[in-house]
């Protein structure tokens, strides 16, 4: 049963689906905000030349455009939050979000990648981290620049644990026969025993584990280095899909 769609029809992001801000928590969202264009039922999440590293102190030069379904922190100078890799603190307290949390879902995207060798792609899921332990993640896709070509592109698909000792590291990068600047469909097949995972809809391999808990999406472009290539620097989305799976 679908459950979550955005087609990107609109004129302006819909803000009941998508809090337009990676991880604030670690940042202030100012320094977090996604910089976004919507036309002709298209998103494109861009980094622009202007545009500020997401938080330099931890991350250096990485710059960020993300959109995601949730988001949850503690108080300022706590380290209670989520995704928070490396001894993060918070920085502004998020009130907590659940726009779209699902548990057990097939979540799939229709996009296009970018082949710039200092960028990466991907739709990912994490726990919604309410408890420190409920913090895997399921990778939808992501795939990096340096290994797109016109008739091969190698992407990353899988689990990682962080916290979750329930959860052990399963993350491949399969090389698949497609040009990624074009657009391909992207899927996670995620029920109560595995997780499988599908391109245009082929299966390509499963996960035979499953994180237990509610996780929410996270829908961005990544620069790890500025000034090579032209800006901005887009990744451009037709649609993203949840459709229920398993008991909720």
């Amino acid at each position: 049963m679908l459950e979550f769609e955005d087609d990107f029809d609109g004129e302006h992001l819909d803000e009941t689906k998508w809090i337009p801000y990676y991880l604030p928590q670690w940042t202030g969202r100012e320094a977090a905000r996604a910089r976004h264009r919507l036309g002709g039922g298209l998103l494109r999440l861009r980094v622009e030349e202007d545009q500020p590293p997401w938080n330099p102190e931890a991350e250096g030069e990485l710059r960020v455009s993300s959109l995601q379904t949730g988001v949850f922190s503690g108080p300022v100078a706590s380290a209670v939050g989520q995704h928070g890799r490396g001894g993060l603190v918070v920085r502004e307290e998020q009130s907590a979000r659940r726009l779209y949390t699902p548990q057990y879902a097939r979540i799939e995207m229709r996009a296009k990648a970018l082949d710039d060798p200092d960028s990466m792609v991907a739709l990912w899921m994490i726990g919604y981290e309410d408890a420190p332990e409920r913090s895997a993640e399921i990778c939808v896709a992501e795939i990096f620049g340096k290994d797109v070509g016109p008739d091969r592109a190698r992407v990353g698909m899988g689990v990682h644990p962080f916290g979750d000792p329930s959860i052990t590291d399963d993350f491949t990068v399969e090389e698949l026969p497609i040009d990624a600047r074009e657009f391909h469909v992207y899927a996670a097949d995620w029920t109560p025993e595995q997780v499988s995972f599908e391109v245009d809809g082929r299966h390509v391999r499963t996960v035979r584990q499953s994180p237990a808990y509610p996780m929410q999406l996270t829908l961005g472009v990544y620069e790890f280095r500025p000034g090579s290539g032209a800006y901005p620097k887009e990744f451009t989305v037709d649609y993203v899909r949840g459709y229920a799976r398993g008991p909720r």
